[in-house]
C-alpha cells in the first residue's frame, strides 16, 4: 500500500471509529432522556431510536391533552440552514433524519403546503439528529447535505434527499452532479469528516432538549412531534399568531 492509500485508509477509519462512538452515545442518551422525562406524548407518526421502523402510528389532528401540554423550547437557530425571512413571526426548527419515512412523508405532504399557507409568515430551520440506530444512511445523507451547504446548495439538495427512499454514495453522488456542484470537491468532503463535529453537537443539543424522535418541530418553541398533517400545524400556527398557544 502506497502512502498516499495509507492515508486515506487511516483517515476512513478514523472517520468510522468517530461514528461507531456516536451511534453508540447517541442511542445510550436518547433512551435516557425518554425514560427520565417521559417526552412521549404525540410521537405517533414519529421515527424514534428506540423504535423498529414502521412501529409509530397514523398522527391524528388533536391536540394533546390539558395535562400533557409540552412545555416551550428556546432553540438555537443560529449558523444553521434556513429559508423564509430572519424576522418572520413564526420559527419552526425541525429535528430530522433523511432517511426518516416520517420526514418524508412530511416533506411529501405537509412542508411546502405549510410554506404556501403562511407566505412570508414562516422562517423554517433545518437542523440534524441522524437516528443511527435505525437508518444505516442517516448519517451519510447528513453530512452529504452539509456537503452540499458548503457549495450553497443545502436546500436544493435537501430536496433531492427527500425525494426518494434510496440512498448511498452513489446517489449522493449522482444528486450533486444533477444540481451542477463541483462534485470532485463533493466527494472530497464526503470523506473528510470535516462536518462529524457540526452533526454530533446537533444531535446532542437535540437530545438536551428532549428530543427522541423524528420528525421533531418547534414551532415558536412549542414542539410538534411527528409528520402531522397541514391541519395541525395550521391550528398551532393559527393560535401562536393570534396569542393563544399555551
Amino acid at each position: 500500500m502506497n502512502e498516499k492509500a495509507h492515508t486515506r485508509s487511516s483517515k476512513e477509519n478514523t472517520i468510522t471509529l468517530k461514528r461507531s462512538h456516536f451511534y453508540m452515545l447517541l442511542v445510550a442518551l436518547a433512551f435516557g432522556v425518554g425514560v427520565l422525562i417521559g417526552y412521549a406524548w404525540g410521537s405517533s407518526g414519529a421515527s424514534t431510536v428506540a423504535a423498529a421502523p414502521g412501529a409509530a402510528q397514523q398522527a391524528q389532528v388533536q391536540a394533546p391533552a390539558a395535562t400533557q401540554v409540552p412545555r416551550r423550547v428556546n432553540v438555537s437557530t443560529d449558523g444553521y440552514p434556513s429559508q423564509g425571512p430572519a424576522d418572520a413571526p413564526i420559527t419552526i426548527v425541525e429535528f430530522s433524519d433523511f432517511q426518516c419515512p416520517y420526514c418524508r412523508k412530511f416533506h411529501d405532504e405537509t412542508y411546502q403546503a405549510l410554506l404556501d399557507a403562511y407566505p412570508g409568515q414562516i422562517r423554517f430551520v433545518y437542523r440534524n439528529f441522524p437516528l443511527t440506530s435505525i437508518h444505516p444512511e442517516a448519517y451519510p445523507s447528513a453530512v452529504a447535505a452539509l456537503c452540499a451547504q458548503d457549495q450553497a446548495s443545502f436546500w436544493p439538495y435537501h430536496e433531492k434527499l427527500l425525494s426518494s427512499a434510496d440512498l448511498g454514495e452513489a446517489v449522493y453522488i449522482q444528486y450533486a452532479t444533477d444540481l451542477g456542484l463541483d462534485v470532485a470537491a463533493f466527494q472530497e468532503c464526503l470523506s473528510s469528516g470535516r462536518h462529524d463535529t457540526e452533526i454530533i453537537k446537533d444531535s446532542e443539543y437535540a437530545i438536551s432538549i428532549g428530543v427522541s424522535s423524528t420528525p421533531t418541530f418547534y414551532v415558536n418553541g412549542y414542539p410538534v412531534i411527528g409528520a402531522y398533517p397541514l391541519e395541525y400545524f395550521k391550528q398551532v400556527i393559527d393560535q401562536e399568531l393570534a396569542g393563544t398557544l399555551p
